[in-house]
């Protein structure tokens, strides 16, 4: 089974296709795709540190809050009591695919038009 070590605001997640995981709040709108880095890449064989041509594709599922953290401050014997509480921004992200990265092919039809330029470029320098 193939895994990637990937990077994502700042900390390290280990993935595998179909995974989802819980990360700090990311400013992509819910439903679109990302590709965060990748720092390590494993398909059954051995893994490879900083891999050239992998990528992941993730999607982001749904902005959500944390747990809630109930903080209290209290000093014995003084009347000192103090309560705040904190919930982290989260985002849910998908793991849609883990592993090469598709290869571009040249189409004959998107080379036209760069050679009738670089015609027309060769043409005004002899005239």
């Amino acid at each position: 089974m193939s895994y990637a070590i990937i990077r994502v605001s700042g900390k390290q997640y280990r993935v595998q296709e179909g995974d989802r995981i819980l990360v700090d709040r990311l400013s992509h709108d819910e439903g679109k795709s990302f590709h965060p880095d990748v720092l390590l890449f494993s398909d059954g064989a051995k893994p490879e540190l900083a891999p050239k041509g992998v990528q992941v594709t993730a999607r982001v599922v749904s902005h959500t809050l944390g747990d809630k953290v109930r903080i209290g401050k209290y000093r014995p014997k003084k009347g000192y009591r103090r309560h705040t509480g904190h919930r982290s921004r989260l985002t849910q992200v998908e793991i849609e695919k883990l592993g090469k990265r598709a290869s571009r092919k040249s189409s004959s039809s998107g080379d036209e038009p760069a050679k009738a330029r670089k015609q027309a470029a060769k043409e005004k320098e002899t005239t």
